[in-house]
């Protein structure tokens, strides 16, 4: 599903931010990233998307060399991975029911199609009464699943999640947790960017360690 072979990124400035990692992620599986702040936590997710071309080696996603892909097949890739983030990136000036559907409102899907999928993805997170409110009345707890609802609308394969508790208490950590949990049950492949080491011990799943740019724990096949 994800591979990275020998990767390096080294920046313009000359900073190398991931350097020779070696790296697996099978599908359907859950693991957690993790490592110091400036590790390369957001870079190694930013290969996955495309937001970054790795400077050496390869990385394929999907059967597809990143390395080697030309730009017009981009948006193609991005489709299929849903991201989360730390500070949701919600739209205050739109409803709940408009911040989820905005992937779908951008790739032109039938209008019912958008209707059904958007219903499903709050109902998974437990917001579909809350569909015509603005984020704004809602508790940071619930915008985080504002933008679960939103990553996971088009039922995208892969799972990408950046520190998405980081802002959360305890309770509200796990309850997020529980919910990307239960999209890996259904064959969803899921990696998280953490600082929460309690949290990710509990969860029993794979850690990739990141130190200075180098994958120091976790790497290999499960």
């Amino acid at each position: 599903m994800i591979h990275f072979t020998n990767v390096s990124k080294r920046y313009e400035n000359g900073y190398e931010a991931l350097k020779h990692l070696d790296l697996t992620i099978n599908k359907g599986e859950m693991c957690f990233l993790t490592g110091h702040s400036g590790a390369g936590k957001s870079t190694l997710l930013k290969l996955i998307m495309r937001m970054e071309k790795a400077t050496n080696g390869q990385v394929v996603v999907n059967g597809e060399n990143l390395t080697k892909m030309s730009k017009s097949k981009i948006p193609a890739l991005r489709r299929n991975i849903g991201v989360v983030f730390q500070n949701h990136q919600l739209l205050f000036d739109r409803s709940v029911f408009d911040n989820v559907a905005l992937p779908l409102l951008i790739e032109g899907a039938d209008p019912k199609m958008i209707g059904n999928r958007v219903r499903a993805a709050l109902d998974k997170v437990g917001l579909l009464k809350k569909e015509k409110l603005n984020p704004i009345m809602l508790s940071g707890g619930e915008q985080q699943r504002v933008g679960i609802a939103r990553a996971v609308v088009k039922k995208p394969p892969i799972i990408l999640a950046d520190e998405p508790t980081g802002n959360l208490d305890p309770k509200l950590s796990s309850e997020i947790m529980h919910l990307f949990e239960q999209f890996n049950e259904r064959e969803v492949t899921v990696l998280i960017a953490s600082h929460d080491l309690d949290l990710i011990a509990r969860m029993g799943k794979r850690v990739l360690t990141l130190r200075e740019g180098s994958l120091i724990n976790g790497g290999g096949n499960r």
